[in-house]
C-alpha cells in the first residue's frame, strides 16, 4: 500500500496526517521529511500496545533524549492527576516548548497527552501516533483534547492541533474484534454525514473492513479522515458546523457517563447505540423517513454488537441519562441540543428539544 498524506490547514496550525503500513519503523525519516526537530522527547504509551511496536518506536527515536511513561488506558485516567504525572516529568527533565511529547495509544491516551501538551508552558510540540482504529479515524484529528469530571465526559479541555499524526495500519491487526467495532462506529458515523455512496461502500464491504482487509480498511480510514479534514478546516473550534461530527454523541456520552464509564459499554459501542437513538428519534419527530431509518438500523444489526438500549439500562436510569444530556457542552439553553438525521448527507444541527420529550422517548425505547 502506498503512503497517503492528508494536509490539514487550520487557523492555529497546519499539519499532516500520514496513513500507511510499517510507518512506526519509518518515524525518524517521516520527522525529517516533515521538518520536525526536537532535542528531548517524552513518549506516553498505552501499556496494551504489543511490545514489538513500542520497541521499534523507542529504537527509532534513540538518538533523542528519550523519556517514557506507560499508562493503562481507561476513562478513569482522564483526570488531572494523570496530567500532573506527565507535567512533573516534563518539569523535572527541563523540557521546553521546542521539545516534544508523543502520544502512542488510542483516543484516551491522545486526549490526555494532547491536553497536557496544550497547557505545558502554553503549548509544547505534540505528535500523535494513534494505535486504535477509533483514534486513527477520529480522535487523533482535529485538535480536541480533554479530561472528564463528575458532570460528564470531556467537559474540561482545549483545542490543540498536533504537529503531526502518524497512522500505521499494521498495528490495527493487534486489536481485539471489540476494538475494531469501536473504531468502525466513527467510520459508520462519517458515512451517514457524508453521503449515501460512502455508506453504500461500507454496506457492500462491511465484513472485509471489519477483518482489516486491504484495500478496504485503508479506503475507509481515508474517507473518514477526509471528511473530518473538511469539517475541521471549516470550523476548527466547533462554533457551528463542526457540531455535525457529534452525531449520536449526545446520547453516547450520556450512556457512558450513566454507566460510570464501565467496560460494559465502550465508547464506540456507545456511539453506535447513540446513532441508533438519534436515528429513531429523528424518525419519531418525522424528519427521517422510515425507509432510511430501516437502512441505518439494518446496517447496525450487521456490525456485531447487540444495540438494544434495554440491555444496558432500566427505566429508573432515564433521569440520570437526561441529567448528563443537560450537561452536554453543546447546550446553550435550558433545552437539550441534538444532532439529528434527515437523510444520508443531510444532518440537522442545533435541534433544541425539551428534556420531557426526550425522557418519554427513552422510556418508550426501554419497553
Amino acid at each position: 500500500m502506498k503512503i497517503n498524506e492528508i494536509k490539514i490547514k487550520t487557523n492555529s496550525k497546519n499539519y499532516s496526517i500520514i496513513i500507511g503500513r510499517n510507518l512506526i519503523g519509518k518515524i525518524d525519516k517521516i520527522l525529517t521529511k516533515s521538518k520536525i526537530d526536537f532535542e528531548k522527547c517524552l513518549i506516553v504509551a498505552d501499556k496494551n500496545i504489543p511490545n514489538r511496536f513500542k520497541k521499534v518506536l523507542y529504537k527509532k527515536l534513540r538518538k533523542k533524549k528519550l523519556f517514557k511513561i506507560e499508562i493503562l488506558p481507561s476513562e478513569n485516567i482522564k483526570k488531572y492527576s494523570t496530567i500532573d504525572k506527565i507535567h512533573k516529568l516534563l518539569f523535572q527533565k527541563r523540557f521546553n516548548r521546542t521539545d516534544c511529547v508523543i502520544s502512542f495509544g488510542g483516543g484516551i491516551i491522545g486526549d490526555v497527552v494532547g491536553f497536557a501538551a496544550s497547557i505545558f508552558k502554553r503549548g509544547i510540540k505534540f505528535i500523535n501516533v494513534p494505535s486504535t482504529l477509533l483514534s486513527q479515524v477520529d480522535s487523533s484529528i482535529g485538535g480536541k483534547t480533554g479530561v472528564n469530571n463528575e458532570y460528564g465526559k470531556n467537559l474540561i479541555g482545549s483545542f490543540y492541533q498536533p504537529d503531526l499524526v502518524i497512522s500505521d495500519v499494521n498495528i490495527l491487526g493487534s486489536l481485539p474484534k471489540r476494538e475494531i467495532i469501536c473504531g468502525y462506529a466513527e467510520i459508520f458515523k462519517s458515512s451517514i454525514i457524508n453521503n449515501y455512496n460512502n455508506f453504500n461502500y461500507l454496506e457492500q464491504n462491511l465484513e472485509k473492513i471489519l477483518k482489516l482487509k486491504s484495500p478496504y480498511i485503508e479506503k475507509s480510514i481515508l474517507k473518514s479522515c477526509n471528511l473530518k479534514k473538511m469539517v475541521v478546516e471549516k470550523d476548527e473550534s466547533e462554533k457551528s458546523f463542526r457540531k455535525i461530527l457529534n452525531l449520536g454523541h449526545t446520547f453516547a456520552h450520556s450512556y457512558e457517563s450513566t454507566l460510570g464509564f464501565s467496560k460494559k459499554l465502550n465508547h464506540g459501542e456507545a456511539v453506535i447505540l447513540g446513532i441508533k437513538s438519534a436515528a429513531e428519534f429523528s424518525h419519531n419527530i418525522k424528519i427521517l423517513p422510515k425507509k432510511k431509518l430501516n437502512i441505518i438500523l439494518n446496517h447496525i444489526n450487521k456490525i456485531g454488537m447487540d444495540p438494544k438500549i434495554y440491555k444496558f439500562f432500566k427505566k429508573k436510569d432515564t433521569d440520570k441519562i437526561i441529567n448528563f444530556m443537560k450537561s452536554d457542552k453543546k447546550n446553550n439553553s435550558k433545552n437539550i441540543n441534538l444532532i439529528l438525521i434527515k437523510d444520508f448527507g443531510k444532518i440537522k444541527l442545533n435541534f433544541h428539544i425539551n428534556h420531557i420529550i426526550l425522557k418519554k422517548f427513552l422510556l418508550n425505547s426501554l419497553n
